[in-house]
């Protein structure tokens, strides 16, 4: 028996077949499923933190990289979301391509791109959230909107909304992906109206110094917003629930991407020229940029989007991490009470309970960059590794059937693996014991428990 023992790809087309799961996600709300995890606290929160900390005003380039990034990584996605529509996602792949090894790390690092960015966005949603209610009268002690390192003991509003989001996610697909779909709406109306309510503002001395900190400024910045664009890859976990996976997958993939970047870049450029780059160190930055220029209503529009809009990125959050965990748990690799379906409502109940409990503890007492950083570099760890796993596809199964095809693929694959690569590095010397940590307790679960309990070793 070997870490390098590779999964068969019939096996893993039969086990697709004998899902519990309930078939009854089409392609709009895969679209809409894919707007709502990747249009969140990257637009809301992390631009203006990476303009203010690293970036300045070329922050749209730090979005444009990790654009061009994650379109060459959405296809790879793409090819292997359709070929195999399993809600294991990059783990499956790397299962089937790399080996076992292989695979329990990338499940870990797919569970920590989820863990930390819903931890993440809930913190920002928080920041919201307190704003809106300081605006109306309201003040909530310091001391429950805070975390220890900022004098409080704990943000409270960051953990109820983790709560509810994933009571609601007991309750099956069909109810959240409805509430998802009317959310999205409502954020990108909130959108819209900060565009149209910042323009007559602009003022380009405001771009005077376009990148503060040069090309490192530019990179970095792009690592912290990467986890704006990690949802795209949630998609895939939702592959076994899919009406028609082969042809929808695909096109929710590339579709959410490309409108999700072009509104980033536009947002942010549009944010760093009403108001000097410096003055967005903030977790509610858009509010923050309009009240300056006095449009208070459309401050608190804003806010509005914002608080709807990070809901539906925790929401996508907690279903990935719960169908992730289900997927490794039925490989053996953990325990099989992440298997447990839910009679009434065909859910992976226990996953989605140890999800929401893991996240809420974390958000509550850690702070929103920290953890921003942390599931960026896991999100571009995963890209990185799925990027690898298309061309060993393509190497290993040259005739197996696809029903997408990425083009040029070891082009664009090897680019995607040398891009994400870069941006990690950029993010690891600052992060490196935290994340490493995270890793080893992960390595050490499989190897403690995964490799002996795996199906293959049975």
């Amino acid at each position: 028996m070997s870490v390098f023992r590779t999964k068969d790809l019939e096996a893993v087309k039969k086990e697709i077949g004998k899902t519990k799961l309930k078939k009854n996600i089409g392609v709009i709300d895969l679209v809409l499923l894919g707007l709502g995890a990747i249009i969140g606290t990257g637009i809301f929160v992390l631009a203006g933190l990476a303009a203010a900390r690293y970036a300045g005003p070329s922050i749209t380039l730090s979005f444009l990289m990790g654009a061009i990034a994650c379109i060459f990584t959405a296809l790879a996605y793409a090819e292997l979301a359709a070929m195999l529509p399993v809600s294991g996602s990059g783990y499956t792949y790397i299962y089937v391509t790399l080996g076992e090894g292989f695979a329990a790390l990338v499940g870990w690092f797919v569970l920590m791109s989820f863990t930390f960015g819903a931890a993440t966005v809930a913190a920002g949603w928080s920041g919201y959230a307190v704003g809106i209610l300081d605006n109306i009268g309201i003040s909530l002690p310091d001391k429950f909107t805070k975390i220890p390192s900022q004098g409080g003991l704990v943000n409270l509003p960051a953990v109820l909304i983790i709560v509810f989001l994933t009571l609601l996610q007991l309750k099956g697909t069909k109810g959240a992906t409805r509430l998802n779909g009317i959310l999205v709406f409502i954020k990108l109306g909130a959108i819209f109206w900060f565009l149209v309510s910042a323009f007559p503002h602009i003022n380009m001395t405001n771009w005077a110094v376009f990148a503060p900190n040069g090309f490192y400024g530019i990179a970095a910045g792009a690592g912290l917003v990467f986890m704006a664009y990690n949802g795209f890859d949630t998609l895939a976990t939702a592959a076994e629930e899919c009406k028609n996976p082969n042809r929808d997958l695909p096109i929710g993939i590339i579709g959410s991407l490309l409108g999700s970047a072009i509104l980033y870049i536009v947002v942010s450029g549009v944010l760093t020229a009403i108001v000097p780059y410096y003055t967005l160190n903030s977790a509610e930055s858009m509010a923050y940029a309009l009240r300056t220029h006095g449009i208070n209503f459309g401050a608190k529009l804003v806010a509005t989007g914002a608080i709807t809009g990070m809901t539906t990125v925790i929401l996508t959050q907690i279903f990935g991490q719960s169908r992730i965990l289900y997927v490794m748990a039925r490989d053996g690799i953990l325990p099989t009470q992440f298997t447990l379906i839910h009679k009434k409502y065909s859910t992976p109940y226990f996953g989605i309970i140890i999800s929401g409990i893991i996240m809420a503890s974390i958000t509550g007492f850690t702070s929103v960059s920290s953890l921003g950083e942390l599931a960026g570099m896991s999100g571009l760890a995963v890209f990185a590794f799925v990027s690898i796993a298309v061309m060993v596809m393509r190497y290993k199964n040259p005739h197996e059937k696809r029903p997408f095809r990425c083009p040029a693929v070891y082009v664009v694959a090897s680019l995607s693996t040398l891009i994400c690569s870069f941006m990690f590095i950029q993010l690891l010397h600052e992060n490196w014991i935290p994340y490493l940590a995270s890793t080893a307790f992960g390595m050490t679960v499989y190897f403690l428990y995964g490799y002996k309990n795996s199906s293959l070793n049975k």
